[in-house]
């Protein structure tokens, strides 16, 4: 059945303050879910009090997200960019740390999305007082992706946030909707979502902790130049991108040539192919 905007449970502290007319900003990863998210979302948010924010990754990220972000922006909506201020890539910080992202490690989220897009919101407020302030941050999180997701509530204060001045609260409008669902929402609004969903079932970093080893077979197969480039920067360091410890040319079967300044891998006694 298709999703009514009634389906969208809108909490009553958040209907206020989009009555006095708060900025509403939506967190844009050019995924299917932020996509849905923002169609649903310009459907009873005043466009003037919208904002879309994406933090570029640069080659991180799957080619054409930035274009994708913009082609499905609502007529009238304003889109920011929040890149790191130090301009590094994600590459540059694993090699300065000596160490890839953990999965409760995820400084990668930390240093390249929510620190930058929390900077260029506030930013954003103190050059657009109308809004006295406020502000309704919205994440397209669903508590079907993982069980660590479901435990999420999905509208809260954000006290880091909520300081000089600011009140700031973080919601989830698509938390209880179902993959489906997603995709549903996009096709009715005569859209659709990023081309990398023919290949993979996420959209994120194009080699993603995360990432099954089959979606990394297909990242390595699709993006050759940047996949020798992680393999190698596996090799140099002595760490792996994949939680389980495993180099990326045995998990993924694809191989690369060796690295002779490599070093060994702490967690791993599995040869390079």
């Amino acid at each position: 059945m298709p999703v009514n905007l009634a389906d969208v449970a809108v909490p009553p502290r958040c209907e206020q303050m989009i009555r006095a007319s708060a900025l509403v900003t939506i967190n844009s990863s050019g995924g299917k879910d932020s996509q849905a998210m923002t169609i649903l979302l310009s459907r009873f948010v005043p466009r003037e009090q919208l904002l879309v924010v994406h933090a570029p990754l640069g080659e991180m990220e799957w080619p054409g997200t930035v274009e994708h972000v913009e082609s499905t922006l609502p007529d009238g909506v304003p889109l920011i960019f929040a890149p790191v201020s130090s301009g590094k890539s994600l590459l540059d910080q694993v090699e300065e740390r000596g160490k890839f992202p953990g999965v409760r490690q995820r400084w990668c989220t930390a240093s390249n999305k929510r620190g930058p897009i929390e900077r260029e919101l506030r930013r954003y407020l103190k050059a657009h007082p109308r809004f006295g302030g406020r502000l309704i941050n919205c994440l397209g999180i669903r508590r079907d992706e993982s069980a660590a997701r479901a435990k999420r509530v999905p509208w809260r204060r954000n006290e880091r946030m909520s300081v000089a001045g600011r009140e700031v609260f973080d919601w989830l409008p698509i938390f209880g909707l179902s993959t489906a669902d997603v995709f549903r929402i996009i096709r009715d609004a005569g859209q659709s979502p990023h081309w990398i969903y023919r290949h993979l079932s996420r959209c994120s970093c194009s080699f993603c902790i995360f990432s099954s080893p089959r979606d990394l077979r297909t990242a390595a197969e699709l993006r050759p130049g940047l996949y020798r480039r992680y393999a190698q920067t596996e090799r140099r360091i002595g760490h792996t991108l994949s939680p389980s410890g495993v180099p990326l040319p045995v998990l993924t079967g694809v191989g690369i040539e060796p690295d002779p300044g490599g070093r060994r891998f702490e967690r791993s006694a599995f040869p390079l192919a």
